[in-house]
């Protein structure tokens, strides 16, 4: 009886071992659920990043549509627009000073 016993206590046990390793490493186990939990959190990051472009590009274009000094200084630095009465001096990047004896 006591063999018969340690038998089915050893299947019981061997059962619920298995029963945990499908729990944990079966499909849509803890595994599975703590890989989605990681991109989860990384779409999470990713959203707030376009969340926050998005809102500066927003902000830029009721500038655009507004500001005629914001126009000025984006037509300035991307396009190097300048007025009629301004001159450009380009300076040629050298080793030698003007003021070296």
């Amino acid at each position: 009886m006591a063999s018969k016993q340690n038998i089915l206590l050893t299947g019981a046990i061997l059962g619920l071992f298995s029963l945990m390793m499908l729990i944990v490493f079966g499909d849509k186990g803890l595994a599975d659920l703590n890989m989605l939990k990681r991109s989860r959190d990384a779409l999470v990051l990713k959203n707030e990043t376009l969340l926050r472009e998005n809102l500066s590009l927003y902000r830029s274009i009721e500038r655009l549509k507004t500001d005629p000094y914001y126009i000025e200084n984006i037509a300035r630095k991307e396009l190097g627009v300048i007025r009629k009465d301004e001159q450009i001096f380009k300076f040629q990047d050298g080793k030698k000073s003007a003021f070296t004896d």
